[in-house]
């Protein structure tokens, strides 16, 4: 049974009652008797006394505990905060054969982000150099699409200063916050290791900056091999989530031939790991292939566009919850999409029409949000 912490005001009229009895012939109780005030200082100090005591329990279990506290538990766990990442990709200028750039040399995006060459690069015989650059600052800021204009920080002879991105810049994350630390850390007292079950495939995938989803399909390209799919939801929200790269393994299997090696994130995935996993495994490391859902919704014709939005991330949310790469009998339930639904205002006698059934989940592929026609 839980102890029932008493109020302030509780205190304040017990002192004052311990007061009054105490003294029969004394009344502590006016306004200004300085008894009265005595007794509301002693009832606010065991009113802080009781409030650190609560503190203190709570710091007390993984379940309820917070800021140090809460790393202090995931370190008992082998479980520590994700740092911040830095993003990194290809940056293509023309330029004169010949003439090389050196290590170091800035790049701009139209933004003002910069970024910086990691090696001296020379111009090619076609008159393209293809520079490779990382962020100057850590974080999903430095992720940068294909196609993205960027110019060199100084003019340098023979080379074009306006360029752009030929390989996406990614592998930025941000530091990881408390909410999802606590939520791999409640996981990993709750799933024992157990040397490379489907469990600690996602633990690992998990433990790499970015990834905030990760799934695992033993045997998904045939016997020996293991194929772990991840998303990195708020990394690359600007992708929906997926993984940018090549699916593969790490180039440190012994295994790995041009046709399978990892790139991306995909490879940072897989190196990771990697260094974790049983030696004879062949784990790729994959992205999920997105499979949009269209829906029909009867009865919420005249819903405005703030209505209509929030329908839209509920259904999300569901699928965000529900929704796997992996053919286990698991399914998206239109029911918990109704009832996500019905949760909004203004959105009474609405009808799911399309789909018509539960959306079973497919191996490889994630259903996300597609059109939602309103009738």
């Amino acid at each position: 049974m839980p102890f029932p912490r008493p109020t302030l005001s509780d205190l304040r009229a017990r002192v004052a009652s311990d007061i009054t009895s105490g003294l029969p012939t004394a009344d502590g109780l006016l306004r200004f008797s300085n008894l009265q005030i005595t007794g509301k200082a002693v009832a606010g100090m065991a009113y802080l006394n009781y409030g650190y005591l609560d503190w203190i329990a709570r710091q007390g279990v993984p379940y309820t505990a917070s800021g140090e506290f809460l790393y202090a538990w995931g370190a008992l766990k082998n479980v520590y905060p994700k740092p911040s990442t830095v993003a990194s990709g290809q940056v293509t200028f023309p330029g004169t054969p010949g003439v090389t750039v050196d290590a170091g040399t800035q790049v701009v995006r139209s933004d003002s982000a910069t970024f910086t060459t990691q090696a001296s690069t020379t111009v090619g015989a076609g008159g393209t150099l293809v520079v490779q650059v990382t962020a100057d600052v850590a974080g999903e800021a430095g992720n940068t699409p294909v196609g993205s204009l960027m110019t060199l920080g100084t003019s340098i002879t023979g080379v074009q200063s306006t360029g752009a991105v030929t390989t996406v810049i990614t592998g930025g994350a941000d530091q990881e916050l408390d909410g999802a630390f606590f939520d791999r850390m409640l996981a990993a007292y709750q799933s024992t290791p157990n040397g490379g079950s489907d469990n600690d495939y996602v633990t690992w995938a998990k433990n790499v900056p970015g990834v905030t989803r990760a799934w695992c399909m033993p045997n998904g390209f045939g016997t020996g091999t293991v194929v772990v799919y991840t998303m990195l939801d708020d990394a690359n929200a600007a992708y929906g989530g997926f993984p940018q790269g090549t699916n593969g393994i790490s180039p440190r299997d012994n295994r790995v031939t041009s046709g399978n090696l990892a790139a991306g994130d995909q490879l940072t995935i897989a190196n990771s790991i990697y260094v974790q996993q049983p030696v004879t495994a062949m784990v790729y490391s994959c992205s999920p292939i997105a499979a949009p859902i269209a829906w029909t919704i009867t009865g919420l014709l005249a819903a405005s566009l703030t209505t209509r939005a929030a329908v839209a991330a509920a259904i999300s949310g569901v699928l965000f919850d529900q929704g796997a790469p992996l053919a286990d009998g698991s399914s998206v339930d239109i029911s918990d999409v109704s009832a996500a639904i019905s949760a909004i205002a203004g959105t009474q006698g609405f009808v799911i029409t399309s789909p018509a059934a539960n959306i079973p989940n497919t191996l490889g592929y994630l259903p996300t949000l597609g059109t939602v026609t309103y009738g």
